[in-house]
């Protein structure tokens, strides 16, 4: 099930860490009332602009405890202007977390992202039923224990959720899944 969260709310501009705050308990609270598997969307539609400072309290902080507190919940963002965007993946970068941003029907990371996990990310996104580590590494031309440490970091940055299935020979086995 997919939630959304109207940022445009509280305002066009948005400005300072004590503004951020109020709405970062907010934003908590309605991640709290999500099941596993579930998404919340952060709409930045009618925002023009946030700054760092804002955007540090906001998704920084949120991000930060997103797999412990909220394992198994996606967070995405959408309908970012270019400056909002700027200043979101800069924010982001500095404290070393990424999130989903969608454009469109398409999944993106902002943050800090390598290169590698960007590619494991678009095929799970582009897969279109849950992905294991050795059908990633196939595809990927990776060998499986670095697929699985990409997917071990995905996982654990809340990127990406883990969960348990069957192999076509019967044995258990991790698949992997991005918000749809």
């Amino acid at each position: 099930m997919e939630r959304r969260f109207l940022l445009g709310e509280y305002g066009k501009h948005l400005w300072t860490r004590e503004k951020a705050q109020g709405i970062r308990s907010q934003l908590q609270e309605k991640l709290q009332e999500l099941s596993i598997g579930d998404t919340l969307v952060i709409d930045v539609k009618d925002v023009e602009v946030f700054d760092y400072s804002f955007a540090n309290e906001l998704f920084a902080k949120i991000l930060l405890t997103l797999p412990v507190d909220h394992p198994g919940k996606f967070l995405v963002v959408e309908h970012l202007t270019a400056y909002a965007r700027e200043n979101l993946e800069k924010t982001l970068e500095s404290v070393g977390v990424a999130i989903i941003e969608r454009r469109g029907r398409k999944l993106y990371l902002l943050g800090k992202v390598h290169p590698a996990d960007q590619r494991t990310f678009d095929a799970i996104a582009q897969a279109k039923e849950p992905v294991s580590a050795a059908s990633l590494a196939d595809q990927l031309t990776v060998n499986l224990t670095a697929m699985n440490e990409r997917l071990s970091k995905l996982t654990k940055l809340g990127l990406v959720r883990r969960e348990k299935g069957t192999s076509p020979s019967g044995r258990e086995q991790y698949l992997y899944i991005v918000p749809t």
